[in-house]
């Protein structure tokens, strides 16, 4: 078990992680990309329920 986690805090320490820039950019696409996914959805929802509703 330590040597499971002496493992893997090495192997942590060779990430490379994002800088604050990076992750900026990265968070807002992310937003974006969901915000865009979600209103895609709603309208496809909406559409097929008026669509049900007139049949």
């Amino acid at each position: 078990m330590f040597k499971f986690l002496k493992n893997v805090s090495r192997e942590m320490k060779k990430v490379s992680w994002p800088k604050g820039k990076e992750l900026t950019n990265y968070t807002i696409t992310v937003i974006a990309t969901v915000a865009f996914v979600a209103v895609f959805f709603f309208l496809i929802d909406l559409g097929i329920s008026q669509l049900l509703n007139l049949l």
